[in-house]
């Protein structure tokens, strides 16, 4: 049991378990997640998407990958609500179970020769439910962790859930990379791309038993216990979403703006990343796997660095550091990985990940600390979520489309720097959250609609 006898009463499920807890299950739904955006950008196009030009194929490919983005807001909004109603961690379960079932799935799916047209409607309706799923889950996920933490570290015990999606990757990518060295490109594409997929069935079991066994945020029960007293007053409450666009639509524009070149940059550094190599400079598709690998390694372990460092000098500085340092390295990256060496392109997707990490390591407390805890879930969902459809979702179809009418590097540095621009404006000239308090204004009359009162109460 929790103590929840004051909202920043500490919790009984010691933070450090709290974290791992999240940390595991955010790393096996993004190794779900981004094991369909390796695949579609290495296998998808051949076995679903059969065209006689391969970078038509890989578009085509990268639209389902999309797809699986447009899901999200919808997951955030439905998560979001059942998650400022009922708890965080009932939905986290909920959302690991969805993202495992369906990538299990994906991996006993018949192929285009197979079936035909049925193999790829079928990849997109479980593409569909990944981006549901995930669209639940990195609310819940971060901020299951920033309020059972204390106001001084969150922004590094919040940082560690963020670093499940390098911990993904980094599955997600070895294990393809183990597959590629061990096996032959024709038993690859026959069977060995299956069992990537088939092994998340492993890693969501493992993810549940850990996640079960963690506390409900004490802050949230806090606020349940009042929202209960508050109802037995006979003052009803608006659905979480409402409250958020009525309230909060300038901290939703401002999670979307923050999160705009973080996730733009990302796509094109690992998954747009594996096309440019493969497709572009002709080099072998271990090379692209293999320098994502040992990119996303660093990225995993210097995320809570930054993390930390935000609770020192603040949110706004360190993501600064890596939107300004991004726009600069987007002309700098493409033109390291012309050199077409191993060495090279390693080292200029870590550097780019690295300058990623300083956005995405207090980008969980930062968005947390924007919203109230009754509209919290729905706030942080909805805010992540439409930014993954106009930047996570579009950044490697835009990537794809630019390279295939230019045949040249520069149109897409100049989309990746202006993506990284977008973000320095709108942290510039966002409020600074760190330290913030999240247990307060819980009880404010301006979340509550009063009932009319009865003929004899108003006499």
């Amino acid at each position: 049991m929790t103590d929840t006898s004051a909202p920043g009463a500490p919790p009984r499920t010691g933070i450090a378990r709290v974290v791992g807890a999240s940390l595991i299950g955010t790393t096996v739904e993004w190794y779900d997640f981004f094991l369909y955006g390796s695949a579609a950008a290495l296998v998808f196009h051949t076995l679903f998407f059969p065209s006689g030009d391969p970078l038509v194929g890989t578009l085509l490919a990268f639209v389902t990958y999309a797809i699986g983005f447009a899901a999200r807001p919808l997951g955030g909004v439905v998560f979001g609500h059942f998650g400022d109603r009922i708890g965080r961690k009932k939905l986290l379960v909920l959302s690991l179970l969805l993202m495992g079932g369906a990538t299990f799935a994906m991996g006993l799916l018949p192929t285009y020769d197979s079936i035909g047209v049925g193999a790829p409607i079928l990849l997109t309706v479980l593409r569909l439910i990944q981006g549901f799923a995930l669209g639940g889950e990195w609310g819940g996920a971060v901020l299951i962790v920033s309020e059972h933490g204390g106001d001084k570290h969150r922004g590094f015990w919040a940082s560690w859930p963020q670093a499940g999606a390098p911990g993904g990757n980094l599955l997600a990518t070895g294990v393809l990379a183990l597959l590629a060295a061990v096996q032959s490109e024709e038993a690859f594409l026959a069977w060995g791309w299956r069992i990537p997929f088939l092994l998340s069935g492993v890693l969501v079991i493992i993810g549940l038993w850990i996640r079960v066994s963690v506390s409900e945020s004490p802050v949230f029960l806090a606020a349940q216990a009042r929202a209960r007293a508050d109802a037995e007053r006979g003052i009803k409450e608006r659905a979480p979403v409402v409250e958020v666009f009525r309230r909060s639509w300038r901290e939703v524009l401002t999670a979307i703006g923050t999160r705009f070149g973080e996730n733009v940059s990302y796509y094109l550094l690992t998954s747009f990343l594996l096309v440019y190599v493969t497709a572009h400079l002709g080099l072998p598709k271990s090379t692209a796997l293999n320098a994502v690998l040992i990119g996303s390694a660093v990225h995993f372990v210097t995320i809570p660095l930054w993390g930390a460092l935000s609770d020192r000098i603040g949110r706004r500085p360190v993501t600064l550091i890596g939107s300004v340092g991004m726009a600069v390295w987007a002309f700098v990256f493409f033109a390291l990985l012309d050199g077409k060496s191993f060495a090279v392109i390693t080292l200029s997707v870590t550097a780019g990940l690295l300058l990623h990490g300083a956005m995405y390591g207090p980008q969980a407390a930062f968005i947390s600390e924007m919203f109230d805890t009754k509209v919290r879930y729905s706030g942080a969902s909805m805010g992540s979520q439409l930014a993954s459809i106009v930047a996570g979702a579009l950044a490697p179809i835009i990537a794809v489309e630019l390279l295939k009418d230019f045949d040249t590097s520069l149109p897409l540095s100049l989309y990746l720097g202006g993506a990284a621009l977008v973000t320095t404006v709108t942290v510039f000239f966002a409020r600074e959250t760190r330290g913030r308090d999240l247990a307060r204004n819980e009880a404010g009359p301006a979340t509550t609609t009063p009932k009319r009162a009865a003929p004899a109460e108003r006499a």
